[in-house]
């Protein structure tokens, strides 16, 4: 079974471009099974089923979305073989721009969109910069020139991944994405994720809020602390 990695910022356009993507999948006889992994709740699940497409979905609560990816991926990846599926599609929301759900020698994409801003790739860490694909959507919302500055600065934050604009409505350009799968790992059967590493680490420690602490000031205020600096 094939595993492919989806992450990107909430409402970007993930769950649009993986189901046009599926559409496409199915076409060919290709069994493909999604696990949505959300923070307090999703409904993604029933526009999944609708088309009737095998779904898991996990509410990481408290903790960090991409965290909790880590903690659950190898159970999903059993569960996905339970299912007898071919492709494993993965979808997580990149809360912080800074942790990276992707895997050594796994499949990743990074969804971002252009109505974030010229300058949004900037802003966005190893989730963009070491995706294998990057795909931009809602170019049909904002001129060609935002468009290809965005690019433009997309290509900046990652020179070697593929970037592709997809349209979540319309589907255009899923195809390619698609094929895009299909060509650059199909052939990669994941039987276990149990020693394999992630492509970049997770943020170092934790702070006493990460852990549950309400309380403002400095007293109050244990591990991971960084100070800003005035004169």
């Amino acid at each position: 079974m094939m595993l492919i990695t989806v992450s990107g910022p909430p409402a970007s356009g993930k769950t649009a471009v993986i189901l046009k993507v599926i559409e496409t999948l199915q076409t060919k006889k290709i069994n493909t099974g999604v696990v949505k992994l959300d923070c307090l709740s999703t409904h993604d699940d029933i526009l999944y089923r609708k088309k009737g497409i095998e779904v898991k979905v996990g509410l990481a609560g408290n903790l960090c979305p991409d965290h909790y990816f880590v903690v659950n991926i190898e159970d999903c990846l059993q569960w996905g073989k339970r299912k007898n599926l071919d492709i494993l599609i993965s979808e997580s929301a990149g809360l912080c721009n800074r942790c990276s759900p992707y895997i050594k020698g796994v499949f990743s994409v990074c969804v971002i969109d252009n109505l974030m801003g010229v300058n949004a790739p900037k802003k966005i860490g190893p989730m963009l910069k070491l995706a294998d694909v990057v795909v931009i959507t809602k170019g049909d919302i904002v001129s060609q020139a935002e468009r290809e500055v965005f690019a433009f600065r997309v290509r900046q934050a990652n020179p070697k991944g593929i970037i592709i604009n997809v349209n979540g409505i319309t589907g255009q350009g899923a195809h390619e994405l698609c094929s895009l799968f299909l060509e650059n790992g199909l052939g990669e059967n994941v039987e276990s994720l149990t020693g394999r590493k992630l492509r970049f680490s997770m943020p170092a420690a934790l702070c006493s809020y990460c852990l549950g602490e309400t309380k403002i000031g400095e007293d109050f205020q244990m591990g991971n602390v960084r100070k800003m600096t005035f004169e």
